[in-house]
């Protein structure tokens, strides 16, 4: 079951993207996969065709037809803005992080890395207590 404030949410995202239920083509599909029997014999996987814009999806994330239908729709937004819009989504954001994370420094980027580390270690040297050897 989803939240009232959930479905008004999404619903005034799609209003706000200028995406109408008049230009939505929506089925329901019989699932597939995992989930036994109960899953391949009703249909609960959504699918979203936007007549404009030729955006398909197609959603069976949960057991239920009503979920399917909001997370399609929030799927259809995500693909909008990315396609449409130019938007980056979430995932690509994310995707782009850890492709940063995941590069190699160049050369020069770790000699300067390795000169700030050895200032920093020099700095915390200085601040230790003299020792009784002294």
């Amino acid at each position: 079951m989803i939240r009232k404030d959930k479905l008004e949410k999404i619903e005034e995202e799609l209003r706000r993207l200028g995406i109408h239920d008049e230009d939505l083509i929506e089925k329901f599909i019989l699932g597939s996969g995992s989930g036994g029997q109960k899953v391949n014999k009703t249909s609960s996987c959504v699918y979203l065709k936007h007549i404009p814009t030729g955006i398909e999806v197609k959603c069976q994330k949960g057991r239920s037809r009503e979920l399917n239908r909001y997370y399609a729709r929030a799927d259809l937004c995500e693909k909008f803005k990315a396609n449409i819009l130019k938007e980056k989504t979430l995932k690509q954001r994310l995707a782009a992080k850890i492709r940063a994370q995941k590069k190699r420094r160049t050369r020069r980027q770790k000699e300067k890395m390795l000169e700030e580390k050895k200032k920093q270690s020099t700095k915390k040297a200085l601040r230790r207590p003299p020792s009784r050897e002294d």
